[in-house]
C-alpha cells in the first residue's frame, strides 16, 4: 500500500529533477543549435530565453540541480554503508534543509536580477 513516506517522496522527487534537468539539457542543445539558421534565428531565441518567464524556469531548474545533486549523494550513502539504510528518513530530512538553504542563497542573488529585467 502506497504510504507516501520519505523515501517514496525522495525517488519520487528524484525522477521528477531527473527529468527537468534532462529536458533543459534539451532546450539547451537546440537553444546552441539555432546558430546553424543564422543570427537572426539565434538572436530571436536569446531574447525568447532571457525573457522573465524563462528565467523564473531557471530559478526551478537550480533547485531541481540542488536536490538532484543532494539526493544522490544520499543514495550514494544509502548504497555503500549499512549506517545510510538505518539512516536514511534523516538523511532525507538533511537533503531537503540543505536543498531549501542553498536555493533561498541562490534566489538572494538571482530574483533581484529577474525582477530588474521584468521592465525590458
Amino acid at each position: 500500500m502506497y504510504r507516501g513516506r520519505e523515501g517514496q517522496w525522495a525517488f519520487l522527487l528524484h525522477r521528477a529533477s531527473g527529468i527537468a534537468i534532462a529536458l533543459y539539457l534539451f532546450i539547451h542543445v537546440v537553444n546552441i543549435s539555432l546558430a546553424m539558421f543564422g543570427p537572426e534565428v539565434a538572436n530571436r531565441a536569446m531574447v525568447m530565453f532571457h525573457s522573465w518567464p524563462f528565467r523564473f524556469g531557471l530559478l526551478a531548474l537550480g533547485a531541481g540541480v540542488v536536490y538532484h545533486a543532494l539526493n544522490g549523494l544520499r543514495i550514494i550513502v544509502m548504497d555503500f554503508t549499512g549506517w545510510g539504510v538505518k539512516r536514511q528518513r534523516e538523511l532525507w530530512y538533511l537533503v531537503m534543509i540543505l536543498s531549501v538553504v542553498i536555493f533561498i542563497a541562490f534566489s538572494i542573488k538571482i530574483v533581484p536580477e529577474i525582477i530588474a529585467g521584468m521592465g525590458n
